[in-house]
């Protein structure tokens, strides 16, 4: 979560297109209560060649602090079938973008300012651990799936300022894995919402693992093969 924190660093939620064959597409939107907001998309070029892309933002502004973060990544992998209803995918990439956080009190005002660029580079493994199963409720039956994530991510802080003033830059490892659970709603469109953790390897004091992901969204697919994913 936001407040407490004061980790420059807010990742996005891993992105899980669970692609199956060449021509399929994949759109998301994800949000969460600190407003981290993300837009994601991925298509295959190939049926086992696939690439990502997306771009979160946070901007918020309350009493006692302000943040500025916009982040962008870019990730391109392989992806397959498994048996009739499981999909994995391995995907590569890179990040870049800004963040900026400005600390006050209501006597003081502004008691600290931070701000950077980031860059990341990471890799990721996505799989379907279903079972798939439908609930029945309002007069109609949910179809739910389940799946999991990891991310390994390597953040580098650079051109870095504490009080407008240049500052030792950092880097960290996160290490990234979450659980996801996905509801039919009509046709292609699912509901989803992600949990996980976020783990630094490193000792660091900006660049932390003080915020988990934790998102709710909406997704759709098209064109891809018959059958659970």
């Amino acid at each position: 979560m936001l407040a407490g924190c004061s980790s420059l660093y807010f990742p996005p939620p891993p992105q899980v297109p669970l692609l199956t064959q060449k021509g399929e597409w994949s759109a998301s939107m994800h949000t969460n209560l600190s407003q981290n907001t993300a837009i994601q998309g991925a298509y295959a070029v190939s049926d086992h060649l696939g690439v990502m892309g997306s771009a979160s933002f946070l901007h918020t502004n309350k009493k006692k602090e302000a943040v500025d973060h916009d982040f962008a990544e870019l990730g391109l992998g392989y992806f397959t079938r498994i048996a009739d209803h499981r999909v994995l995918e391995v995907y590569g990439g890179y990040g870049g973008g800004r963040t900026k956080r400005v600390e006050r009190t209501p006597t003081e005002g502004i008691t600290r300012t931070l701000e950077g660029g980031l860059n990341k580079y990471f890799v990721q493994v996505n799989y379907t651990s279903k079972e798939k199963k439908s609930y029945h409720v309002l007069g109609r039956d949910w179809p739910l799936t389940y799946g999991t994530a990891m991310r390994a991510s390597y953040v580098t802080l650079t051109d870095f300022h504490l009080n407008r003033q240049p500052a030792f830059n950092e880097d960290n490892i996160f290490f990234e894995p979450i659980t996801y659970a996905r509801v039919k709603l009509v046709g292609p469109l699912d509901a989803q919402f992600i949990s996980g953790s976020n783990f630094g390897l490193k000792h660091r004091k900006f660049l932390k693992a003080s915020n988990s992901v934790f998102q709710f969204g909406i997704i759709v697919n098209l064109g891809g093969q018959e059958g659970e994913k």
